[in-house]
C-alpha cells in the first residue's frame, strides 16, 4: 500500500514543482560531490533508498539503523546536513509552486475563499448586513517571539536569495541569462551548505525584533494596500481607484516582541523602549521612501491639474516655515504643486525619524491630513485616478501602521504584580529589583504613549489571571506613578482549564474596577480577553482543551451581550496542532456563535510569521482567507447552523471530553512521567538550538507544570509521536461508539458541526506526520515498556477511530495537496530521525569522552533542525 501510494503521489506531483525539486536536488548533489567527494553523495543516496524501502516494507528499520550506526560521527553529521539542506530547498520549491498556483487561479473570475467571493455570498444571502459587517471588521495579527523558528537569520536570508533566483528562472529567461542564473544558484546552494545551520550564540530580544522586521520590510508594508484594494474592488467593482474607497483599513498589527516578559528576564523596560524605536525607524523609513517615490512620480502640472486653494495655502505656509526646503523642492518641480507638497511631506517624515522637532510631524494624524489635502485637490481638479490610486495606498499604510508600525503589548505573570503591590503597600525603604522593573516598565509605556500616541502601547496582558484582583493590581501599580501613569487596557489571559471556566465571573469582577469602567467609557465599551490554547492543551489534552475553549467562548459571548460590551477574543494559538494551530480560516469558522462578531485577534508565532508573511502573494492570500472567514463566521446563517449543531451534539462531545481527559491525565500523572519524557525525547537538548531569548521553563523546577508548551510540543514532534496533537481522542471516540461499533452519532457530528470536524481533521493531520515504528524506538529509550505500550495503544486506537469516523481509507485522504506533501516527505524525515536516534541513544547511555559527546550533541541538534524543516513545524 505504501509503495502504491508513494508512487501515485510522485506521479501526481505537478510538473513545474517536480522540475524545481529535481533541479535544486541535482545542484545540491553536485555540491556534495564537490565538497566531500562521490562517497558523500553515495552515502546520502544509500540512506535515501533505505528509508524509502523501509516505508515500502522491503527492509527493516533495524537495517536502516545499521547503515547510520556504521558511519563515523563526522559522516553522520554531513549526511544529516545534506537532508536538512534538501528540506530547506524543497520547502522553497513548494512555496514557489504555491505562488505559481495562486497566480494561475487568478484568471479574473472570482476565486473561492477570496474576499470577493465572500462579499458576493453575503450580499446575495443577507439583507443589508454586509455594510455593518464591513464597518466593524477587524483583523489583528500579533507577532510573538515564541521560540519556534529553528532557522538562523543567515539561513533564512540565504534561502531568500535562492528564492529570488528561482523566481527569475521561472520567468523564462533567455539562454545566456538562464546560464548565469543557474551558475548563481549553484553558488548560493553551495553557500547554504557551508553555512552553520544552527546558531552559535543565544538570541537576545532585540535580535528577535530585527528578525520580525524583515517580514515587515519585504512583505507586510507593501502588501497591505493591495489587501484593502481587493476588498474595495469587491465592495464596488468597476470603478475602484476613481472614487473615495469603500474599504476602510481593518488590519492592525500587534507585537509581543520586546514586550513579553513573562518568564523572560532578558526583556526589560529598556528593551521595550528600544523595540519601539526599532519599529518606528522601520515604519518611518518605509513611509518616507513611499511618499518620496509617489512625489517623484506624481508629475501632474498645474496647467492640466491646478491645485486647490487649500493646497496652495498649505504650500505657502510651508514656504514661510521652511523656505530653504521648499525653494529646493520647487527648483526640481516647477509648476507641480502636488508633487512639491508630497516631497515636502517626505522631508517631514524624515525629520520625524531624525527627531527634528522644527520640521517633524507631531503625529500620524497631521501626515494623514496633508495626504488627504493632496487627494482632495487632485479629485477637485478632475484627476480622480491620481487621487485614489497610489496616494490612497499611502493613506492606507499610514492609517494601518501610524508612526509605530505595530502596537506593542506588554505581558507579565500575575504573581509578580501581586508581590510588587505587596511591597509597595508595605512601604519598604528598599523594593526588590523585580518591583522596580515592573514600575519602570509602566513608566516606559507612558513614555511610548507620549512619543507615539496611546495606540502605540496600551495593552497590558496578565498571564495566569485567576481573579479580578489580578487586573486591579496592575491598575493600582500604574496609579502609584501619579501623573506619570500610562493609559492602560489590562487584558486577562485565561490559560488553565480552571481559569477558563471561571472567566465570566472574573469579568464580572472587572466591571467593578473603577479604572476598567473608565476605559470602557472611553473606548465605547470595548474589552479584550485572551484565551491560552497552549497551556490548556498541555493540561487537559487536545480534545478536552478544544471543547473547554469553545465553552469559554460561548460563555464570554453571552456575558458580553448581557453587559453591553464589545468583546474581542484574543486567541493565543501556536503554529503546531498541539498548541491550537492549523488552518486559520477553518479555525475561525469553528468558533462559538457570537464570539467573533467581525473581530479576530490572534498570535502569529515563530516560524508561522515567515510561513504566512514571508511572501507577498502568500501573505495576501492568508489575510484574505482570514478576512473571509471572519465575515462568514459573523453572519446569522453560519452562526445559526453552528448553534444548532452544538446543541445537538454537545452531550456526545461532553462524554468524549471526559474520556479523553481521563486518558490524557492518566498518562501525564503516571509516576515519574516527566523524567521518562526527558529520557525519550531531546527535550533538554533543544535549548542548544538557541532559537529564542526565552528560557524553556518559567522556573527552575523540572516538572511538567513549569515547562512551557512550546518545548513540550517541539520535543514530541521530534520523537515522531506528535502526542500533543491527538492523545486521548481515541479513548474519547471509543467511549461513545462502543469502541467503533456504533459510529452514527460521531459521523453525524463530523458532517454537521464545524468544531468537531476541525478537531478530527487536525488530529488526522497530526497523526499523518507521526511514524509508529520510529516513535517506538524513541519510547524504548525510557525503559518503561508499560508507558510505551500505553502510548502506542492510544495511537492505534485514535488512528483507527479517526479513519472510521471520517470514512477515510488512509490519513488525509480528502486533502490531496497536503497528503501528497506529507507522503513524499516522510521517508526523508525518517532518515533524519534515524540519525537523531543514533545520537540520542548514545547520549542516554552515557558518554565519557568530551569530544565524542560534542559530536553527538552536534549531530542531535542538526537532526532536530532538519526534522523541524521536514515536518514544517516545531512548537
Amino acid at each position: 500500500m505504501a509503495t502504491k501510494t508513494r508512487e501515485i503521489f510522485r506521479q501526481d506531483l505537478p510538473e513545474p514543482l517536480r522540475r524545481d525539486v529535481r533541479l535544486l536536488g541535482a545542484m545540491l548533489g553536485d555540491g556534495l560531490v564537490e565538497y566531500g567527494g562521490q562517497g558523500l553523495l553515495d552515502d546520502v543516496e544509500r540512506l535515501r533508498h533505505a528509508v524509502i524501502a523501509a516505508r515500502r516494507g522491503e527492509t527493516a528499520g533495524s537495517d536502516v539503523a545499521a547503515i547510520v550506526d556504521g558511519w563515523t560521527l563526522e559522516r553522520a553529521e554531513q549526511v544529516a546536513r545534506a537532508f536538512t539542506v534538501y528540506f530547506h530547498l524543497t520547502n522553497l520549491a513548494e512555496e514557489h509552486h504555491r505562488i505559481r498556483t495562486l497566480r494561475e487561479r487568478d484568471t479574473g473570475d472570482t476565486v473561492p475563499g477570496s474576499v470577493a467571493a465572500t462579499v458576493q455570498h453575503i450580499r446575495a444571502s443577507t439583507d443589508g448586513r454586509l455594510d455593518g459587517l464591513i464597518e466593524g471588521l477587524e483583523f489583528r495579527p500579533v507577532f510573538t517571539a515564541h521560540p519556534t523558528e529553528a532557522r538562523r537569520r543567515a539561513v533564512v536570508t540565504a534561502i531568500q536569495r535562492i528564492s529570488d533566483l528561482m523566481t527569475r528562472l521561472n520567468d523564462a529567461p533567455g539562454a545566456t541569462e538562464r546560464e548565469e542564473i543557474e551558475r548563481s544558484l549553484r553558488e548560493e546552494i553551495d553557500l547554504l551548505w557551508r553555512t552553520a545551520l544552527r546558531r552559535g550564540t543565544q538570541l537576545d530580544p532585540l535580535d528577535e525584533v530585527r528578525t520580525a522586521m524583515a517580514a515587515f520590510d519585504e512583505t507586510i508594508f507593501r502588501v497591505v494596500p493591495h489587501i484593502y484594494r481587493a476588498l474595495d474592488r469587491a465592495l464596488q467593482p468597476g470603478d475602484d481607484g476613481t472614487r473615495p474607497p469603500k474599504a476602510r483599513p481593518y488590519l492592525r498589527f500587534g507585537s509581543w516582541i520586546g514586550g513579553d516578559r513573562d518568564g523572560n528576564p532578558y526583556v526589560t523596560a529598556q528593551i521595550t523602549r528600544d523595540a519601539v524605536m526599532i519599529q518606528a525607524d522601520h515604519i518611518l523609513r518605509a513611509l518616507e521612501n513611499a511618499c518620496a517615490r509617489i512625489g517623484r512620480e506624481l508629475t501632474v502640472h498645474e496647467a492640466t491639474t491646478p491645485a486647490s486653494k487649500d493646497l496652495l495655502g498649505a504650500l505657502a505656509a510651508a514656504r514661510t516655515a521652511h523656505p530653504s526646503h521648499l525653494r529646493e523642492i520647487a527648483k526640481r518641480s516647477p509648476g507641480e504643486p502636488h508633487r512639491q507638497f508630497l516631497l515636502y511631506a517626505a522631508a517631514r517624515i524624515a525629520a520625524t525619524r531624525d527627531r527634528d522637532a522644527d520640521l517633524a510631524y507631531p503625529s500620524p494624524d497631521e501626515l494623514l491630513a496633508d495626504l488627504r489635502a493632496v487627494q482632495d485637490s487632485l479629485a477637485g481638479a478632475g484627476a480622480a485616478r491620481q487621487a485614489y490610486g497610489r496616494v490612497q495606498h499611502l493613506v492606507w499604510q499610514v492609517e494601518t501602521f501610524g508612526f509605530h508600525l505595530a502596537e506593542l503589548e506588554i505581558r507579565q505573570h500575575s504573581e509578580l504584580h501581586e508581590k510588587a503591590l505587596a511591597e509597595l503597600k508595605a512601604d519598604q525603604s528598599d523594593t526588590s529589583e523585580m518591583t522596580e522593573e515592573i514600575l519602570e516598565t509602566l513608566r516606559t509605556v507612558a513614555w511610548i504613549q507620549g512619543r507615539f500616541g496611546v495606540r502605540a502601547c496600551h495593552r497590558y496582558i496578565v498571564s495566569f489571571t485567576r481573579s479580578a484582583d489580578d487586573i486591579a493590581n496592575v491598575h493600582e501599580l500604574a496609579a502609584s506613578l501619579g501623573d506619570g501613569a500610562p493609559v492602560l487596557d489590562v487584558i486577562p489571559l485565561f490559560e488553565t482549564g480552571e481559569d477558563l471556566e471561571r472567566a465570566p465571573s472574573v469579568l464580572d469582577g472587572m466591571l467593578r474596577i473603577p479604572a476598567v469602567q473608565d476605559r470602557l467609557d472611553a473606548t465605547g465599551r470595548r474589552l479584550e480577553v485572551m484565551l491560552g490554547y497552549s497551556d490548556s492543551a498541555k493540561q487537559l489534552g487536545p480534545t478536552s482543551a478544544t471543547l473547554r475553549l469553545y465553552d469559554t467562548q460561548e460563555a464570554l459571548a453571552a456575558w458580553a451581550a448581557r453587559n453591553d460590551v464589545r468583546l474581542t477574543l484574543f486567541h493565543g494559538r501556536g503554529g503546531s496542532l498541539g498548541r491550537g494551530g492549523g488552518p486559520a480560516n477553518r479555525a475561525i469558522l469553528a468558533q462559538a456563535p457570537g464570539s467573533v462578531a467581525g473581530r479576530f485577534k490572534v498570535t502569529e508565532q515563530g516560524e508561522v510569521i515567515f510561513a504566512r508573511y514571508g511572501h507577498r502573494e502568500i501573505a495576501k492570500r492568508h489575510v484574505e482567507q482570514v478576512t473571509s472567514a471572519v465575515l462568514l463566521a459573523s453572519t446569522d446563517a453560519v452562526q445559526d447552523r453552528a448553534r444548532e449543531a452544538a446543541a445537538r451534539f454537545r452531550p456526545l462531545a461532553d462524554k468524549i471530553s471526559d474520556a479523553a481527559r481521563a486518558a490524557f491525565r492518566g498518562l501525564i500523572e503516571t509516576e515519574d512521567f516527566a523524567a521518562w519524557f526527558t529520557q525519550v525525547s531531546p527535550l533538554e537538548e533543544i535549548s542548544g538550538l538557541r532559537i529564542g531569548s526565552r528560557p524553556s521553563r518559567r522556573k527552575a523546577a523540572q516538572g511538567l507544570e513549569d515547562l512551557r508548551a512550546i518545548p513540550w510540543v517541539f520535543a514530541w514532534t521530534q520523537t515522531r509521536v506528535n502526542l500533543p496533537g491527538w492523545y486521548g481522542l481515541g479513548s474519547g471516540l471509543a467511549a461513545v461508539s462502543d469502541d467503533g461499533k456504533d459510529l452514527t452519532g460521531l459521523r453525524d457530528a463530523y458532517e454537521a458541526w464545524p468544531l468537531f470536524n476541525t478537531l478530527l481533521d487536525n488530529a488526522e493531520m497530526s497523526l499523518a506526520k507521526s511514524d509508529r515504528a520510529i516513535a517506538e524506538r524513541y519510547l524504548a529509550l525510557g525503559d518503561r515498556p508499560e508507558l510505551t505500550e500505553t502510548v502506542l495503544a492510544e495511537y492505534d486506537r485514535t488512528r483507527r477511530l479517526v479513519l472510521a469516523v471520517t470514512g477515510h481509507e488512509r490519513l488525509l485522504e480528502n486533502r490531496r495537496v497536503l497528503s501528497r506533501a506529507v507522503e513524499l516527505r516522510n521517508p526523508y524525515v525518517d532518515a533524519l530521525s534515524h540519525l537523531q536516534l543514533r545520537a540520542l541513544t548514545a547520549l542516554r547511555a552515557g558518554v565519557s569522552d568530551d569530544e565524542e559527546r560534542a559530536h553527538l550533541e552536534a549531530l542531535l541538534l542538526l537532526s532536530v533542525n532538519g526534522v523541524a524543516a521536514g515536518l514544517q513545524n516545531t512548537g
